[in-house]
Order: C-alpha cells, then sequence, then structure tokens
C-alpha cells in the first residue's frame, strides 16, 4: 500500500512544509543577525566605551560613568535606531520598486525621489543663510532633513501627475520622467554647489556621502515614525506585488487593483525614501542588492522578501556604519563611501547575470 507522503495530493502540502520551515529559519537567521548587529553598533567605536563594560558595571553595582552613559545612550543609541530604520526603509523601497517595474535593477532612485531629496537638502545649506533668523530658529535642526522631505515629495507628485492620465498610472512614463526630473536637479545642485562657500562646500560634501553621525533622539522622534509607518506601508502591498509579477492584465483578471496598487506603492516609497535620505543624506546599493540577493536566495514571494529586506538592509547598514566609524579612527567615513565600495561589485554581478535583460 502506498503511503500518504507517496500520494500526489500530499508532494505539493509536503513542499509547501519545507518552505515554510526554509522561510522560518531565514527570518530566525535574518532578525539574530540584526540583534547581533544593533548590540555591536552600540558598542563599537573610538572612545572605547563598551556596552559589555556598562553592562558588567551594572550588574555588580557599579554606577556608570558620565562618559559611558552620554556615549552609549546619547549617541549610539539613536544612531543605531536610526541605522535600523534607514536600511530597512531602503531596502523595503527597493524591493517594492522592483516588484513595480518587475525589473530586479530597479531601485527607489529610478523615481528621482532620493535626487529631489538631495536637491530640498542642498538648497537648505546653500540658501539657509538669506533665510530671515527667525526661521533658521523656529526649524533649527529639522530644517535641513524638512527640506529634504519636501524636495522628495515635489519630486513625487510631479511625477505622479505627469504618469497619470485618464485615472491611469504608466509605470513607464514615471521612469523616464525621474530619468529627467533627475538629470535636472543634478543640474540644479551643481549651480548650488558652485555658488556656494567653502564650508558649505565641506557640508555638502559630506552630507551628500551619507552619514549617520548627526542622528540624535530630537531628530528619531521626529523622522522615525515617517520612516517605520510607510516601511510598513510598504510592506503590506506584499500579495498584490505578487499578483502583479504576472502582468497587468493578469492582477486586474484576477480582481487586483492595480491602479491602487501602484498609487500606494509610489506613496510609500516617496515618504520612506525620502524621510531616510533626509536624515542620512545620499547612501546608495542598499535598496538594489538587498532584495536582488534575496530574491535568488529565498524566491521572489514578497510575503517573505519584504520582511527580509528590511532585516538585511538594516543589519548591513548599521555595518556599514560600524566600518566607518573604525576605519579612520577618531574620524569617520561617510557611509555612502563604505556601501559604494561594498555594493558596485555585486551590483555588477547582478548586471552581467541580467544582460539579456538589460539588452531588451
Amino acid at each position: 500500500m502506498a503511503s500518504v507522503i507517496d500520494t500526489p495530493v500530499a508532494d505539493p502540502l509536503i513542499q509547501d512544509l519545507r518552505r515554510r520551515r526554509k522561510a522560518g529559519a531565514v527570518h530566525a537567521a535574518l532578525f539574530a543577525l540584526l540583534l547581533v548587529t544593533a548590540l555591536a553598533s552600540l558598542t563599537v567605536g573610538a572612545t572605547g566605551v563598551s556596552l559589555g563594560g556598562a553592562g558588567w558595571d551594572f550588574m555588580v553595582g557599579r554606577q556608570i560613568g558620565v562618559l559611558e552613559a552620554t556615549v552609549l545612550w546619547d549617541i549610539r543609541a539613536p544612531r543605531t535606531i536610526m541605522g535600523i530604520l534607514v536600511g530597512a526603509a531602503l531596502a523595503v523601497s527597493g524591493a517594492v520598486m522592483q516588484g513595480l517595474f518587475r525589473n530586479p535593477l530597479a531601485d527607489p532612485g529610478l523615481l528621482g525621489v532620493s535626487a529631489g531629496a538631495s536637491l530640498g537638502a542642498v538648497g537648505a545649506i546653500v540658501l539657509g543663510v538669506w533665510l530671515p533668523a527667525a526661521v533658521v530658529g523656529f526649524f533649527g535642526f529639522a530644517l535641513l532633513p524638512l527640506a529634504a522631505f519636501l524636495g522628495a515629495w515635489v519630486v513625487m507628485l510631479t511625477l505622479y501627475g505627469l504618469a497619470t492620465r485618464r485615472g491611469r498610472t504608466s509605470v513607464g512614463t514615471m521612469l523616464l520622467g525621474g530619468i529627467g526630473i533627475s538629470a535636472l536637479a543634478g543640474a540644479l545642485n551643481g549651480l548650488m554647489v558652485f555658488i556656494a562657500d567653502d564650508l558649505q562646500l565641506r557640508e555638502l560634501t559630506f552630507w551628500g556621502l551619507g552619514s549617520l553621525t548627526g542622528a540624535t533622539w530630537a531628530k528619531t522622534v521626529v523622522a522615525g515614525p515617517v520612516i517605520l509607518v510607510s516601511t510598513l506601508a510598504a510592506m503590506s502591498l506584499a500579495q498584490g506585488l505578487n499578483s502583479l509579477s504576472v502582468g497587468e492584465a493578469t492582477a486586474r483578471h484576477i480582481g487586483v487593483d492595480v491602479q491602487t496598487l501602484k498609487r500606494w506603492a509610489i506613496l510609500s516609497v516617496a515618504a520612506a525614501t525620502g524621510a531616510a535620505v533626509a536624515v542620512s543624506g545620499g547612501i546608495g546599493f542598499i535598496g538594489i542588492v538587498v532584495p536582488h540577493l534575496l530574491r535568488l536566495a529565498t524566491g521572489a514571494d514578497h510575503r517573505r522578501l519584504l520582511l527580509n529586506a528590511a532585516l538585511l538592509g538594516a543589519s548591513l547598514l548599521l555595518g556599514a556604519d560600524m566600518i566607518s566609524r573604525v576605519i579612520v579612527a577618531p574620524t569617520e567615513l561617510p557611509i555612502g563611501i563604505v556601501t559604494a565600495v561594498l555594493g558596485a561589485p555585486v551590483f555588477l554581478w547582478i548586471l552581467l547575470r541580467q544582460r539579456g535583460v538589460v539588452d531588451i
């Protein structure tokens, strides 16, 4: 007599069970990796203060020094939280863009959102000196990230208006519009650099290459909820992106509101990327490399892919941040340099694998 597991009906069930177990193992491994990197981020730095040392002092009843408390709580803790949020936002946004465009080489930069955020920040740095002192004092530290966030949303609204006609949004038009707006933003950025003074040029350079140096509890409280909510909103689109992978026409036939899906994908990615770039500057390759690697390792199911991208993106950005702190200590290397050095070879490898798609 044939056993139950030998029957054709049981085979798909067994395969599904194995896939679920594998997915659970991957989730657990990535969560453990994030936990380890977060604890390491609280420990690694140029000052020599460690989380383990402070924890031991607490356990034996010894008072934690002012320096240790300041470094761990006021400097490293908000920086670690911001790194988790930014890394997760960039990776999830990249995965959503790749699902929306059905192209593994897509990333949030395709929509020009990053370029718009950069233009807003550059404008705030260079032109901020001409603003009334009362305005600068009112916004304080929030002036630059607010300008960057507004720049990202202006680009997003402009693109949406260009690509939407008769109630339908063309992804191809949005892609071409994003390329054009990115070029325009690059030209305007060049103009700002031309009129900037030496101090502003240094700030522009460091911000443009990305850094978590300026992370504080105040910035985390302001930008953190925006990044978190928009990232979770993007992750909620997983089932719709799965349906879209077989084509828009097929997705409509099975009941998916493709136009609403596009709208929410664009809005959530714009909000997540804009807020992330606003507080961290330009950090590349996280959004394109992380989703593609996970897709190769665990499959294209967005229900698993988006969660895994959030975990791995956060871990990789924290790892890059730790490298940037210690590689040229006591100064810090911009994170964008680290992610570019690590991500560019992977990107070229992805490009070689997708030569057939690119040729089309």
